[in-house]
């Protein structure tokens, strides 16, 4: 077995969380304006996650493109999301939008459109870019889209983050769930050297590592957090602190080791309120995210 990482805890000390406070005449332009694609038909209700974890972790901006077009309207349960239908012309509403993050993945599915805004969001420069769910698994299936993740990562390392769970993890490296949970530090190492991004590989004590920096392993969270939409708001956490973070003097590798730690330690705090660990939500968690989070700064 590979050497056992540092503790997570020790990247995120409060002196990089501070780095989120506000001052007084701070504006939504100052949070960050991010764009989350997902939301195929029958999936709408993953990048709804994803979008409000943005929006309650304090991204100035946040807006979903839907490729649901039944579920492309105003949210009655958060109005403060907007939503848009995606449409064919990625690349070009990529550009108009100027977005300072970027995250696709939740219930993104497999179709055409999905793939098209995949390839868009991999050539879309500079910005950091959150990959997820089923773009993970276009990728897997696509030598074109792993290039060019290889590609974008040459040319603007440390500015993707990948966040597969073992099963995502083992379709990229053409391997089993069993082989990667067997010896998952050794999984991680290779999802780097292969993709060349941030990988965050889900799980008990959840793993992250990079090119630039040595692997850390997060000691909070519970069986509590292994429920449908768990994964959405953390994609949707990592994008709302990395879309702060452009202002803020904070790095995607510190926005993705902050939200990890922040999720799970959010979801070990309400079961300390006897809130789970059987039936906790997701919606629940993105709250307590919130509140620890307003804490610490």
């Amino acid at each position: 077995m590979t050497t056992l990482p540092t503790q997570l805890d020790a990247l995120n000390s409060l002196s990089l969380v501070t780095h989120l406070k506000r001052g007084p005449a701070e504006h939504k332009g100052d949070a960050g304006k991010a764009i989350l694609i997902g939301g195929a038909p029958g999936m709408a209700g993953a990048l709804l996650l994803a979008g409000r974890a943005c929006l309650h972790l304090g991204a100035g901006w946040t807006i979903l493109e839907m490729l649901d077009p039944a579920s492309a309207g105003a949210d009655q349960e958060q109005p403060e999301l907007m939503i848009r239908q995606a449409r064919d012309q990625a690349g070009d509403l990529l550009k108009q939008s100027q977005p300072d993050v970027i995250a696709i993945g939740p219930g993104l599915g497999k179709s055409a459109l999905a793939m098209k805004w995949l390839h868009a969001c991999l050539l879309y420069p500079q910005v950091p870019l959150i990959i997820d769910a089923d773009a993970l698994n276009l990728i897997a299936d696509s030598t074109e889209l792993l290039n060019a993740l290889q590609q974008r990562n040459q040319q603007f390392p440390g500015q993707s983050t990948l966040t597969p769970h073992p099963g995502e993890a083992a379709k990229l490296l053409k391997s089993s769930t069993a082989e990667i949970q067997a010896d998952r530090l050794h999984s991680l190492h290779q999802l780097i050297a292969l993709t060349q991004s941030i990988v965050v590989l889900k799980g008990q004590h959840t793993l992250i590592g990079s090119p630039q920096h040595p692997s850390v392993q997060c000691s909070e969270g519970n069986p509590g957090m292994g429920t449908g939409g768990m994964g959405d708001i953390l994609t949707g956490s990592i994008t709302a602190i990395a879309a702060q973070g452009v202002l803020h003097r904070l790095t995607l590798w510190d926005a993705t080791g902050i939200a990890v730690q922040l999720h799970a330690a959010a979801a070990d705090s309400l079961v300390q309120k006897g809130i789970g660990p059987i039936g906790l939500t997701p919606s629940e968690t993105i709250l307590e995210m919130r509140c620890l989070l307003n804490k610490l700064i």
